[in-house]
């Protein structure tokens, strides 16, 4: 590898808005990354589906293929 041209590569913190934290690698400089959804709060990972309805879409769609 040439020296000095990678970028700095460490150990970072990244923190969830729902305030689990967890360390990781990161060419990002600083030594926190703050996010906004991870593995402990995605309703992929929980299992807690959230289906947000504006403006009747959901309805919509099931009166047009009559899946009522």
């Amino acid at each position: 590898m040439k020296n000095g041209i990678h970028p700095n590569y460490h150990e970072v913190d990244v923190v969830c808005a729902c305030g689990e934290t967890f360390k990781s690698k990161s060419t990002v400089n600083g030594d926190t990354i703050r996010v906004e959804i991870c593995n402990k709060c995605h309703p992929f990972y929980t299992g807690k589906r959230k289906m947000v309805d504006s403006s009747g879409r959901v309805d919509k769609f099931k009166k047009k293929f009559n899946m009522e």
